[in-house]
């Protein structure tokens, strides 16, 4: 597609709504079992749209219907390291009922793009094939290689997505040193002379967990003093209650120190409360990143009422601080005592990186092109990406999305919530800031 039936040519900007909810539109919902859709579909779509353009992409498929699609585009100077630009193409479920405009519609309301993967990350997605086509449409070639991955699986741990790529065909991401991906590059208004990018260079490690108590099996009218279920519902309140200690990493001091530059005074990260209640949006990523934190999810036990299980179970969502996983463990273990059994489900490992070098000032450079009040600055995410995948392959990693939102919006909340959805001019602004940054770097 080289033009519009006016003749004029058709930049980023123009298609990038039309990718992001015809993306949305494909239900990709990840169950963590093989239960959804699969992304085969969106690997198709994502195909498509950039073999229109003139490249050579290819789909993987890991397990039936889990596909990723992985292309490169070839640099003026193909002698310098790559960059490797990847998103996922799953989603977390949705129940259609809960929101206002349906989850898989892609409707324009309130000047923004509603819909499950609108910051999650379908955004990223649509914006970088977006920057990608115009590019190959106006023969513009990037300063070096570049590596596009859209993979599925992210929301489950990778496995089917990232993971198997890097384990099965390394050879795809040769020559890759640095990556950028989601949930970082979005903007926190300070005053009307200052908006903080808040850039990922960090993110915990994960470790899934299996809780087990056995106890003693019988009748639900007899005394009993060995109950699973009792032993279990005391382990798992001691630790949803439990606070883990303050730490503070290299990454959180950068940004405390960015944001107490910014606000005009010296942040205590062990008195936080008052500096969160300033944050909006962004305090639920930022208050997380202070410390451990391990939230129980599920609970298991028993089959009929009048029956005293000799098993009960509990799944947790558990995630350390870079720097910090012994002590976590060691943490879990006393808080939950002796009588129960720990065992990952899923673990990975934390992430942290330096917020210096050549593509964190093109990120400031191209930032500050399309917002003069731009400061790009370093966090860390309470959550994990499939960069723990690529640094496997010794690829440096960055959270690099970039959306200047509104003030109001609780752009934390989005992320697997209900009714997420993304600003439209949000997405032509990161459409401008990527294709700059691509020049830039």
């Amino acid at each position: 597609m080289s033009g519009s039936s006016t003749g004029k040519a058709v930049t980023g900007e123009d298609e990038v709504v039309d990718l992001c909810r015809e993306l949305i539109q494909i239900d990709t919902s990840n169950y963590g079992d093989h239960s959804g859709p699969g992304e085969r579909k969106a690997a198709e779509y994502v195909a498509e749209k950039l073999a229109e353009v003139g490249l050579e992409p290819k789909i993987f498929e890991s397990h039936p219907g889990r596909a990723s699609t992985v292309a490169r585009i070839e640099g003026e100077d193909p002698s310098r390291p790559a960059l490797l630009i990847h998103g996922h193409t799953d989603v977390v479920p949705a129940n259609a009922a809960d929101w206002t405009h349906h989850p898989f519609s892609g409707e324009i309301a309130d000047g923004c793009v509603w819909g499950r993967g609108a910051v999650d990350m379908k955004d990223m997605d649509a914006m970088t094939l977006a920057v990608v086509r115009e590019r190959m449409r106006t023969g513009r070639k990037p300063p070096r290689d570049i590596v596009l991955a859209f993979l599925a699986d992210e929301e489950a741990g990778g496995t089917y997505g990232a993971r198997h790529l890097v384990d099965h065909h390394p050879d795809l991401f040769e020559g890759c040193t640095e990556a950028i991906s989601e949930v970082g590059g979005f903007s926190f208004t300070v005053n009307e002379n200052l908006r903080l990018y808040l850039v990922e260079t960090a993110q915990k490690g994960m470790h899934w967990m299996k809780l087990t108590v056995d106890g003693t099996a019988g009748h639900g009218s007899m005394i009993h003093k060995d109950n699973a279920i009792t032993e279990l519902s005391e382990a798992v309140g001691r630790l949803g209650r439990h606070k883990f200690p303050v730490r503070v990493t290299k990454t959180l001091r950068h940004f405390l120190d960015e944001l107490g530059d910014a606000l005009g005074t010296e942040l205590d990260p062990e008195n936080m409360d008052e500096t969160l209640a300033k944050l909006g949006g962004i305090a639920k990523l930022i208050g997380a990143s202070l410390q451990n934190t391990a939230n129980p999810t599920q609970l298991g036990a028993g089959y009929k009422v009048n029956v005293i299980p000799g098993q009960a179970t509990a799944h947790v969502d558990g995630r350390y601080l870079p720097g910090y996983e012994e002590e976590f463990l060691a943490d879990l273990d006393r808080i939950l005592g002796p009588r129960v059994k720990r065992e990952d489900v899923h673990a990975d490992k934390a992430l942290e990186t330096t917020f210096d070098g050549a593509l964190v000032d093109a990120m400031q450079t191209a930032l500050r092109a399309e917002d003069p009040i731009a400061r790009a600055v370093p966090y860390m995410l309470s959550a994990g990406t499939d960069a723990k995948s690529f640094d496997d392959l010794g690829i440096r990693g960055f959270g690099f999305a970039p959306l200047k939102l509104p003030p109001e919006l609780d752009f934390a909340g989005m992320f697997h919530g209900v009714d997420e959805r993304v600003p439209v001019d949000g997405l032509k602004f990161g459409v401008r800031v990527l294709d700059r940054f691509i020049e830039e770097s």
